[in-house]
């Protein structure tokens, strides 16, 4: 049954798609923010979404109402942006995002250093790696691979061919092919803002949050530049991505003490835009 629904909705996505590329890139995005704000709470939990916003504490109640409605509508144009994806991979969309601090990515370029990237799942952060990439840097990306087999080949194409062409799985093989990148030089983006098994109890908006420690231990042992990477709906379909100077943590630090100032540097990112980070991770499930 399972299967089933999973190929029902793989076919409506794949038709949602083929609309998309019609409509073109921004009544595209427009129609996603609708479906969005509209079928949202149908797929991705209202509960949950103010079950984090009341742990972070970042926003009073009486504004849960319209924060939420942003967040589906954020969802929405992620979904409806991503066949689009291939056009800001080969230039034609460069109108519709911003990038300040390409120098630091020409710095670790030039003198070919390597690089931990680090962020959160915001609004379109695909588009962080791929523009990563397309400024010439050797990039390893994690993904974890959608539940749906059918559109997880669709979901993994469109990375592969456009997002970062180094794709690695994430689990402890994937760990493996992290550290083989890193021995060659390469750098590696990683997604810091979900809750892991193995990871470690760190504050998190004041709170006890389960928290990875790959990007410590990375940073840590192979004396990687840390990277902060972030990205900004300034409105509707266009974008502003910031890339940070690279910073050099001191080998003294602890894992500990490097994943709390990891945790606060994403709190501050989710800070700039509430409603632009996806708040659907049951981040401090115990």
């Amino acid at each position: 049954m399972r299967k089933f629904l999973y190929l029902i909705q793989f076919i409506l996505i794949k038709l949602f798609f083929f609309i998309l590329k019609i409509i073109g890139y921004k009544n595209g995005s427009n129609l996603g923010n609708f479906i969005g704000r509209l079928l949202g709470p149908i797929f991705r939990s209202r509960k949950l979404i103010e079950k984090n916003l009341d742990q972070s504490g970042v926003i009073d109640k009486t504004k849960y109402s319209k924060i939420v409605s942003s967040i589906y509508g954020n969802y929405g144009r992620i979904l409806a942006e991503y066949p689009f994806l291939e056009e800001f991979r080969n230039n034609k969309l460069n109108n519709y995002i911003k990038i300040e601090g390409l120098k630091n990515l020409e710095k670790i370029k030039s003198e070919k250093r390597k690089a931990v990237f680090i962020s959160g799942h915001f609004n379109n952060f695909e588009l962080m790696a791929l523009q990563i990439e397309k400024a010439g840097i050797d990039l390893c990306a994690i993904y974890r691979p959608l539940n749906n087999i059918y559109l997880n080949k669709t979901m993994e194409r469109i990375r592969k061919k456009f997002i970062c062409k180094n794709q690695i799985e994430k689990g402890r093989s994937g760990t493996r092919k992290i550290i083989e990148n890193l021995n060659k030089g390469n750098s590696v983006a990683l997604m810091i803002d979900q809750r892991v098994r193995e990871g470690i109890k760190t504050n998190f908006f004041g709170k006890p949050a389960s928290t990875t420690t790959i990007p410590a231990q990375l940073i840590k042992k192979y004396s990687c530049d840390l990277v902060p990477i972030y990205i900004e709906r300034e409105r509707k379909y266009y974008f502003k991505m910031y890339i940070s100077e690279p910073i050099k943590i001191s080998s003294k630090k602890s894992i500990d003490e490097i994943t709390g100032h990891l945790n606060k540097i994403l709190e501050k990112m989710i800070l700039k835009n509430i409603d632009q980070w996806i708040w659907t991770h049951d981040r401090w499930k115990k």
